[in-house]
């Protein structure tokens, strides 16, 4: 099972909530994302008239794709319940949130899932605290072995 991991997101930001969503894409999309061409750098998600977008991501064009193949940079719609997104909305009218796409991965139906995340940004001083947390972490591990 493919999993891929926005790592630079729990450096850069405090996550609050989590959400699970769908996504709608092409079929090279998919064949793209089966095989790790995903990027996350600088990727962010919008609330539009009530839906939610991600933005942003780089899904490398398929390598045995057609004519057809899709545009690496388009934006593609999360699909989420309503009161999700409601409840998304109600948070990022308040100052300092932002959501941010955390993992795509696929489900045990096959289906490409995205988790977002609400978060917070961490200042300097957090990014080295949260830092200094995993090397003792790191330190009691290789002391403990």
């Amino acid at each position: 099972m493919t999993e891929i991991k926005n790592r630079s997101a729990y450096h850069e930001y405090f996550i609050d909530t989590k959400y699970e969503a769908g996504m709608v894409l092409l079929g090279t999309e998919v064949k793209s994302i089966r095989n790790g061409k995903v990027s996350f750098a600088d990727s962010y998600c919008v609330l539009h008239k009530g839906e939610v977008w991600v933005k942003s991501l780089h899904i490398a064009e398929y390598s045995h794709g057609n004519i057809n193949n899709h545009d690496p940079l388009r934006d593609r719609k999360l699909l989420l319940h309503k009161r999700e997104i409601n409840k998304i909305e109600s948070k990022l009218k308040e100052k300092g949130y932002t959501l941010i796409p955390l993992r795509i991965y696929f489900n045990e139906k096959a289906l490409v899932k995205m988790e977002i995340g609400l978060a917070k940004g961490k200042k300097l001083h957090d990014k080295r605290e949260t830092i200094r947390q995993k090397d003792v972490e790191r330190e009691m591990k290789r002391y403990l072995k």
